[in-house]
């Protein structure tokens, strides 16, 4: 009797095992399919679509240091290229996506080629009912690491006057 209750934990085990297993690869799976589709509907400039795969409090980080995007701040923003008919579009070239151990929180990080080369896209979704939504999304270019130094020569003019606007606005909050 005690090897039959040992062999049917065993085997209760080893099925609720696979099945999280499972479950994982289905989460994922419909983590790259909302990622997929929000690409997409950029490049189809498709508005609606693309914010509806974007939670309601989601955040867009962007290439430049001054854009750290709130919903509603990002869709003001990309309203006019999206009417225009031309967003902007990213092709996937790898992608790894992660879950939390309840599975409805997930992170990924992906390269895409876009007009800008080699992009790195990397964020958080989080599971609304059924579905997963963009909470938290942001795209740098990457630079090679030979170049390094002629990019930061460009960059310098520019982003010295963000550096000094944002310590004065750190000192100014402390206050």
């Amino acid at each position: 009797m005690k090897n039959l209750l040992l062999l049917l934990t065993l085997f209760l085990c080893l099925v609720s095992c696979k099945s999280a297993k499972h479950s994982t690869t289905d989460h994922k799976q419909k983590i790259t399919t909302t990622l997929d589709a929000w690409h997409e509907a950029a490049a189809k400039a498709e508005f609606e679509n693309y914010f509806s795969l974007m939670s309601p409090e989601g955040v867009f980080i962007g290439t430049d240091a001054t854009e750290n995007w709130q919903n509603e701040a990002f869709r003001t923003f990309c309203k006019p290229y999206f009417d225009k008919g031309k967003a902007w579009n990213f092709s996937v070239l790898e992608r790894k996506v992660y879950l939390n151990a309840t599975q409805d929180t997930a992170w990924f990080d992906e390269l895409l080629d876009t007009q800008m080369k080699i992009c790195r896209g990397s964020g958080v979704l989080v599971k609304s009912g059924k579905e997963w939504k963009i909470a938290h999304y942001v795209l740098s270019m990457t630079v090679p690491n030979d170049h390094t130094n002629e990019v930061i020569q460009i960059k310098s003019p520019t982003e010295n006057e963000v550096i000094e606007q944002l310590k004065k606005k750190k000192i100014n909050d402390k206050k």
